[in-house]
């Protein structure tokens, strides 16, 4: 960790400074939206909005998944877990990505998880959530947006939540971590309905295991169920919690076929494009 602070603070964006720290209230971008949701509209006349996601920094997503989504012309993702080895040994492929379009996404320094929770042995004591505090959680989030930023260079940042777990020593710690983020995913499921979008807790589904087919299915559920769907994958083809690169492959080519239906893009576009029409219909 130490070596990748160096790395970066030392690169072509060190001397552009670091973010500034949130404003201690919330955006309006977290202010209730239940009026102005129902105008809201995806570009291009598009159905679903669809938010391909890749957690925790994985070199399957930088050998499998990357350069499919680029075959097909398709934005995605990427959260990185930034104490992951790849992050410092791949550096320059992460900045790749971002200068390809592609969202370098939050999802902490440690990746801290519940060590309580059913089947988490593998989680260490030095990175227990039920022992850490949720100022801690909060300090930790805010300094990995000023290392994605020394990645990548860009301010606006989305949040995605290890393991959906939100309680830090038994304090929810999103609030105190709200203001710096356009959209924080939560565990909960694929789809939302545009009405009950809340960007501060939008619902996401981990799919594991499926076959093309089944992924294919969850999106088309959305254009006749939802109005968003989120889809986050760990192991493309490797790695752990993995789905097939053939059934990654078929997603794609479902997505790239259909883009008139489906506007596939990064999440943070997502929620730029909602912030902008929310800030659009509520305007006197």
């Amino acid at each position: 960790m130490r070596k990748l602070l160096l790395l970066l603070l030392s690169g072509p964006l060190a001397m552009a400074g670091l973010p500034a720290l949130p404003a201690s209230a919330a955006p309006p971008q977290f202010q209730s939206q239940s009026q102005s949701q129902s105008a809201l509209r995806w570009p291009h006349g598009a159905r679903v909005a669809v938010s391909l996601a890749y957690d925790d920094a994985l070199d399957s997503q930088l050998d499998v998944a990357l350069p499919a989504l680029q075959r097909h012309g398709l934005q995605a993702s990427f959260y990185l877990q930034l104490s992951h080895p790849s992050v410092e040994r791949r550096l320059a492929a992460w900045r790749r990505a971002a200068r390809q379009g592609h969202e370098l996404g939050n999802h902490s320094l440690f990746h801290q998880c519940s060590g309580s929770t059913p089947g988490h042995d593998w989680v260490t004591p030095q990175r227990d959530l039920d022992h850490t505090t949720a100022a801690q959680m909060r300090d930790q989030v805010l300094i990995a947006n000023a290392m994605l930023y020394a990645i990548d260079g860009q301010r606006e940042r989305t949040y995605t939540v290890p393991c959906g777990e939100t309680l830090a020593s038994g304090e929810d710690y999103l609030p105190l971590i709200a203001p710096a983020f356009l959209g924080i995913k939560v565990a909960g499921g694929a789809l939302t309905a545009r009405a009950a979008l809340r960007p501060a807790a939008v619902q996401v589904l981990a799919p594991v295991g499926l076959s093309g087919a089944q992924l294919i299915a969850l999106v088309r559920s959305a254009a006749a169920e939802g109005d968003l769907v989120n889809l986050t994958f760990h192991g493309v083809g490797g790695d752990y919690l993995s789905v097939s690169a053939e059934a990654h492959e078929a997603l794609l080519a479902y997505l790239a076929s259909h883009r008139e239906q489906y506007w596939t893009t990064t999440f943070r576009n997502i929620m730029r494009h909602v912030q902008a029409q929310n800030h659009r219909s509520s305007a006197p």
